[in-house]
């Protein structure tokens, strides 16, 4: 006789790590023998929660903000995953631990036994207190500590810079000299090593823990498909634009000035932290190496996914 299934209960099922989660869990032959899935967001209407539906799981809403609205969208789950959302506009730390903090309390008071967290490094203690505003990294390894202190279980699934980010803010811009070429800048070196992963993946990490949440008890996955320098990253575009396509570092106070005010110094030390102390810290090649052994199927490398967008610099 088979054992019944446990529930897992993913919150954020609509972005891009929680959908990826739910996915896979049911979509795989061996997650989905094993988990009955509850996709959790603020709305149950929409066109990701009704694909969801469409793969067999089952729907709840509920919003971080109204704790009230926690604890029918967890009751009876044996395993969460969960995330919060930088808020670029400000308060990040304020608002993201508060959420935190009323999910993992609604979570204990329904008896969930095992936390997957939606991490990141831990800049002001790698860099050793030079570099204390990066709070949207230090937030996520500081909720990590909290959950780490709570009697549950528990693993960590730490996503690298998003390879999406290419399309939008890390888009290499038209040359100033008007010459047909493309410029990628900002204050890191041209060596300047950072990790990537394409953050729709996310399932092919939390579903390894998934499958043996004993053995990643206590783990943090350092989650990425490949670590490349500024000057590979250039070479890559290149190559599948058919562009030129040089990197350009500026100076630290020049890249200031090319960032948000409200966000200037949290952006710039964001940067200046992986030029400075890597994005992992100094463990980061191996933290990574480990990762990637450990996660379920082929991973997309930034060329991979630029031509599977149709990439192009115009």
């Amino acid at each position: 006789m088979s054992s019944p299934k446990l529930l897992l209960a993913v919150m954020g099922a609509t972005g891009n790590q929680g959908y990826s989660v739910a996915s896979t869990a049911l979509t795989s032959p061996d997650l989905s023998s094993r988990y009955n899935v509850r996709a959790i967001s603020r709305s149950t209407t929409s066109p990701k929660m009704q694909s969801l539906a469409a793969l067999g799981a089952s729907l709840a809403g509920a919003d971080m903000d109204a704790p009230d609205s926690l604890p029918a969208a967890l009751a009876g789950a044996n395993t969460l995953f969960f995330l919060t959302t930088t808020q670029y506009q400000g308060h990040t730390r304020e608002i993201e631990t508060r959420q935190a903090k009323a999910v993992c309390e609604a979570a204990l008071a329904a008896g969930v036994s095992y936390i997957i967290w939606s991490s990141m490094s831990h800049p002001s203690v790698l860099s050793g207190g030079k570099y204390k505003n990066v709070e949207h990294f230090d937030d996520k390894a500081e909720i990590e500590q909290y959950i780490r202190g709570l009697p549950v279980k528990s693993s960590f699934f730490a996503p690298a810079s998003f390879m999406q980010n290419f399309m939008t803010m890390m888009r290499p811009r038209p040359s100033p000299e008007g010459d047909g070429t493309f410029v990628l800048s900002n204050c890191a070196y041209p060596h300047t090593r950072t990790p990537y992963i394409d953050i729709t993946e996310s399932g092919k990490w939390v579903g390894a823990i998934l499958a043996e949440p004993e053995k990643y008890e206590g783990k943090q996955f350092a989650a990425a498909a490949e670590i490349l320098s500024m000057e590979e990253v250039v070479q890559i575009l290149g190559r599948v634009t058919g562009k030129t396509v040089r990197y350009q570092n500026v100076p630290d106070e020049v890249f200031k000035g090319f960032m948000p005010e409200g966000l200037r110094q949290e952006l710039f030390e964001m940067w200046a932290f992986q030029r400075d102390f890597g994005y992992y810290g100094t463990s980061m090649d191996e933290d990574v190496a480990w990762a990637k052994k450990q996660a379920r199927g082929e991973l997309t490398g930034l060329e991979a996914f630029l031509r599977k967008h149709d990439y192009k610099l115009e």
